[in-house]
């Protein structure tokens, strides 16, 4: 419990003072106009109130990813709560302040577009297909979760297939409809449950004394199939959400477009991160617990599972099923914003004017088709949605390096003649690390190791290390350019 607490503690230190340190290098600036204030447009530039924004940007980069991602993470051991802790400070946070920042100061601009001007149009043009891939991997992995929860939980004899319609048919109307007419609304509310749970968590820590497992008791490997999953990179896959994510970058557009000042860039981004964070370390940590003094009960579960197994033990039956709502409703939230995001993504780069409706479906459509087939793939065959739960995770992760390395070109240019880009080059080159070794580490299906891993790990450093050549290349031509 001591771990926890200092994990937490911790946590909200990073908040209050580093990232008023990455504020002050930004430069935020109260007096400037924001995007929602210079041409609202009633659909997706719509001015609102900060709280509100906060709520619908914990939500958009929350989901199931604290959650579901903290508890298979857990499995590692008490290593997950550094990489939690440490990773969301001083990774995932940044990331998510420093890319919200740059769309808002480039008028609520998608992710592609901002890759684009500092990575180049040809890296704009890649970015735009592999984040509204990723998005619409989003969505369809996020109608197979609460789909499946709905069904196994409430109504069994229902086919799955009426609970997929009624979630798409939501996504579709959150999609099309302007921002504060549904996720305005409702997303607050979601909001709430979902830290409600955690603290409910919390409570149950300590009304059964529960003994989580402490850092000094040893950090090994405590996964069930160590050998065939190492720590680096398996743990740094497996938990995303609460460490860091490419996914939030591509929601933070969304909320820049609502913002009417510049300094709720620092609550709405950090903060929400730094929330999430805490939300990861405590789901964690009760995983923690469960793997450790109750792996009877863990064994052959999903992420999804054990949320049944730690609500049902702790918790009377209507509290337990209140937890199982609050997992549904974050993965409602998350999957919906992502069809959203991607509407947003295609729109952008093809200059489709979405203020008249029939554009907004125009648009829209395709992707909802591309993420029902996805879909439906998942739900007949199981072992494919774990390929496709595979994919995103890997994908996701490939997002949050890249966008590193654009922000650590931004902070060079931004902050010129100062080494502030090293606030998140190290993150760059260690995500890069993370995502380049998961290709050569990770079991291939029916293919074992294709190499050993100290060789996968070897390659992944010199490639890491070349990305990184790279970019001090370019930072050598930039400083003789503006010397000039």
């Amino acid at each position: 419990m001591i771990t926890f607490c200092i994990s937490v503690v911790l946590l909200l230190l990073g908040y209050f003072f580093y990232s008023k340190m990455v504020e002050r290098v930004l430069g935020v600036n109260p007096a400037n106009t924001t995007p929602a204030v210079a041409h609202p447009d009633g659909v997706d530039y719509v001015p609102m109130k900060p709280w509100r924004v906060f709520l619908i940007q914990f939500l958009n980069i929350a989901g199931v990813g604290p959650i579901c991602g903290a508890i298979m993470g857990a499995q590692f051991g008490t290593a997950s709560f550094l990489w939690i802790v440490f990773g969301c400070i001083f990774a995932g946070a940044v990331h998510d302040f420093v890319s919200g920042f740059i769309s808002l100061r480039q008028d609520g601009a998608s992710l592609p577009e901002i890759h684009g001007t500092f990575l180049g149009n040809g890296m704009k043009q890649f970015m735009r297909g592999f984040t509204v891939l990723l998005m619409i991997l989003v969505g369809a992995v996020f109608v197979n979760t609460p789909a499946v929860l709905l069904n196994q939980n409430f109504t069994p004899d229902w086919n799955i297939f009426i609970w997929v319609a009624i979630i798409f048919a939501y996504y579709l109307l959150a999609t099309l409809l302007p921002i504060d007419k549904v996720i305005g609304k409702i997303y607050p509310i979601f909001g709430i449950l979902l830290l409600a749970m955690a603290v409910a968590i919390v409570v149950a820590f300590i009304v059964y004394k529960v003994p989580i497992p402490e850092l000094w008791s040893g950090m090994e490997n405590r996964h069930p199939q160590a050998a065939t999953n190492p720590i680096f990179p398996m743990m740094f896959i497996s938990i995303a959400c609460g460490a860091i994510s490419g996914f939030h970058a591509t929601q933070s557009p969304l909320m820049a477009r609502c913002m009417v000042n510049e300094k709720q860039c620092r609550p709405i981004f950090y903060g929400a991160m730094i929330t999430e964070g805490v939300v990861a370390l405590i789901w964690a940590a009760a995983a923690a617990y469960f793997f450790h003094d109750k792996a009877e009960l863990c064994v052959g579960k999903s992420g999804n599972d054990m949320v049944g197994v730690i609500a049902n033990e702790w918790f009377p039956k209507v509290i337990a099923m209140v937890c199982i709502l609050g997992v549904i409703s974050a993965a409602v939230t998350t999957g919906d914003t992502a069809l959203r995001s991607a509407r947003l993504i295609v729109a952008d780069f093809m200059h489709v004017d979405q203020k008249p409706i029939p554009k907004r479906l125009l648009v829209a459509l395709p992707v909802f088709i591309l993420a029902a087939g996805i879909l439906i793939f998942s739900l007949i065959d199981k072992a494919g949605f774990q390929v496709i739960w595979r994919y995103f995770s890997w994908a996701n992760q490939v997002l949050a390096m890249v966008t590193l390395w654009v922000i650590t070109v931004f902070l060079a240019q931004h902050k010129r003649g100062t080494a502030w880009y090293l606030m998140t080059l190290i993150p760059a080159i260690f995500m890069s690390m993370v995502t380049v070794s998961f290709v050569f580490v990770a079991q291939k299906e029916g293919l074992g190791n294709i190499i050993p891993h100290t060789a996968g790990y070897v390659i992944s450093a010199v490639i890491s290390l070349f990305f990184t050549l790279l970019f001090f290349r370019w930072l050598s031509k930039f400083n003789k350019e503006i010397k000039k």
